[in-house]
């Protein structure tokens, strides 16, 4: 009888240590910490400057988080910051110039610092060709040439504004559109002779256009603030693009483009 009880009692033994070896072969192929273990969709708000190179960054932050997907929403940081503050649902915000960014602060829809990430200036676009025979700023302030800006509300508009003080010229604009993009649509179409957009914007749109530098774009340097929102639905997701963004990664990506990175 001791026997038997001996030999049902290992047998219950061996049950136990097989059960507490299934365990510790799931511990090894656990999840990885939660920081990594972002899912579903991550919404970003950002400038219409960014187009490209968010693009490029969303396909590569895709990749390195398989199911992840990033869906964008591109346009005026203004506008942008109106709706988010209307209760847009998004989960970062992208601005191309700080007073955008600190809209949404000051509603208490952004409560984790804004951090910079890139800056940008402006650039003369011109169709191939320079058919208008665009030499500088000062034919900005000419009645004769068709002109695009930027609204003074969005950024590219209020740094126009900016250089425009500097350099003592009253613009002529033909045109004032509601994005960066919008306005140098207008130049790629060969609906103007020029317009004030990012030097970035015309390295974007290759031998559609040509660009021209003037000195008085250094005195109006946009800085790019990014931050995750308040009300982020994706709160993890928003976490980890916003350092994707920051990354020595993103920053070739940006370089490449033409911005200056931190």
């Amino acid at each position: 009888m001791r026997t038997l009880r001996a030999l049902a009692a290992a047998a219950a033994a061996l049950t136990v240590a097989a059960g507490l070896v299934g365990c510790g072969s799931d511990d090894s192929t656990a999840p990885s910490p939660a920081s990594d273990r972002i899912s579903g969709t991550v919404t970003v708000f950002a400038a219409a400057s960014l187009t490209e190179t968010f693009t490029t960054l969303g396909k590569q932050f895709e990749a390195a988080h398989p199911g992840v997907k990033v869906v964008y929403s591109f346009g005026g940081s203004s506008a942008l910051a109106e709706q988010i503050r209307q209760g847009a649902p998004a989960d970062v915000f992208a601005s191309a110039a700080p007073a955008n960014m600190q809209q949404v602060v000051d509603s208490g829809d952004v409560t984790a610092a804004p951090a910079t990430f890139v800056s940008n200036r402006l650039q003369i676009a011109v169709p191939k060709g320079n058919p208008g025979h665009i030499t500088g700023l000062a034919d900005f302030g000419r009645t004769e040439p068709r002109l695009a800006l930027c609204a003074e509300q969005v950024p590219c508009g209020a740094a126009a504004k900016k250089v425009f003080e500097v350099a003592g010229i009253t613009p002529q604009p033909d045109t004032r559109e509601q994005d960066v993009k919008a306005a140098l649509t207008k130049v790629t179409l060969g609906e103007v002779d020029a317009a004030l957009v990012y030097r970035t914007d015309v390295r974007a749109a290759g031998d559609k256009v040509e660009g021209i530098a003037f000195p008085e774009a250094d005195k109006a340097i946009n800085a790019y603030p990014i931050a995750p929102l308040a009300k982020a639905p994706n709160a993890a997701g928003a976490a980890a693009y916003v350092a994707f963004v920051r990354s020595d990664q993103a920053k070739k990506v940006f370089a490449d483009a033409g911005f200056d990175t931190p």
